[in-house]
């Protein structure tokens, strides 16, 4: 009985200093990153800019749309939905183009921008790691700024789309056919699946890479960022008389895996028709090489950033 007694508090003690090793591992990932949205508003104010501007216009041309639906009763269903679809493609692709460039941008001047205004003596004297502090940087366009846009993506849309009924409503036209054409329910998970494939996961490395530049460039980290990849692409197209490599970049840049390619005929636009193959993706060998890469160059930008002085 003694023993079976001492047994239970002692694992009750494991269990809550496990708990909180968690929560102190926990609290300084948080803060970090609630410290680089508070320090760069641009990573949600400028697809929120780009969503008001954008749902100002559809306002703007909604008296149109009755006249956009009568045309589309005589089409085919195909027909119908492509047309009917084209504004709220146009706005998912807006947001999320303008995610991926403040990404960019961000990752850029994430830890130089520091090391230049010597504010890295002052994060450096708080309780939180080198580690902690590049994953939050990490963190933010990698994972925040997508999820971000999706829901500010989602919710565009599903404005639009009751704006849409109500014009529609006014008219005397079935809103059932818009509802039934656009599936926008279905549509937002291709969506969401499009983010975590490419946005996330297939766009790491670029992200990694200009973390490490950042963390590195004396000056100018921009051009350092883009000119190792120009000149090795010079050299090769020089001495081989080949462009492998900038066909490489280029399919990294466009978020073109062959089975995500062959899986969504395009990245864009998004439409209910797609069949998503994780399982295809997940098993692409550019894709586990990229996520091997992205971890090399975290892991340099983290060692940079511990002996690294401010410029």
């Amino acid at each position: 009985m003694n023993t079976q007694s001492n047994a239970v508090p002692q694992a009750a003690a494991d269990t809550r200093a496990s708990a909180k090793t968690t929560s102190s591992l926990a609290q300084p990932f948080y803060w970090s990153v609630r410290r680089e949205l508070w320090e760069n508003r641009s990573l949600y104010i400028a697809p929120l800019a780009v969503t008001a501007v954008y749902l100002f216009g559809f306002l703007l041309y909604s008296p149109k749309l009755a006249s956009n639906m009568r045309a589309a009763l005589d089409m085919d269903p195909m027909h119908q939905r492509h047309m009917l679809e084209q504004p709220y493609n146009f706005v998912a692709v807006a947001i999320m183009g303008i995610a991926f460039l403040i990404g960019l941008l961000y990752c850029v001047e994430a830890l130089y921008s520091e090391r230049r205004d010597r504010s890295i003596l002052f994060w450096k004297s708080m309780p939180v790691s080198d580690l902690t502090t590049v994953l939050s940087k990490a963190f933010v366009p990698i994972v925040f700024v997508p999820l971000f846009c999706f829901a500010l993506t989602v919710t565009a849309q599903y404005i639009m789309l009751f704006l849409n009924s109500a014009v529609l409503a006014a008219s005397g036209l079935p809103v059932a056919i818009l509802w039934s054409r656009l599936a926008l329910f279905r549509t937002s998970l291709m969506l969401l699946y499009h983010l975590v494939a490419v946005h996330m996961l297939w766009y790491a490395p670029i992200y990694a890479w200009l973390l490490l530049v950042s963390a590195w460039a004396r000056r100018v980290p921009i051009l350092w960022a883009v000119l190792p990849p120009v000149a090795i692409a010079m050299f090769e197209r020089v001495v081989f008389h080949t462009s492998y490599f900038v066909s490489f970049i280029g399919s990294r840049f466009g978020g073109d895996t062959s089975a995500e390619s062959a899986a969504m005929e395009q990245s864009f636009p998004i439409h209910p028709a797609m069949h998503p193959t994780p399982v295809h993706f997940l098993a692409t060998p550019g894709l586990w090489l990229g996520l091997i890469f992205a971890a090399i160059c975290l892991a340099a930008a983290v060692r940079l950033r511990r002996y690294r002085e401010p410029i």
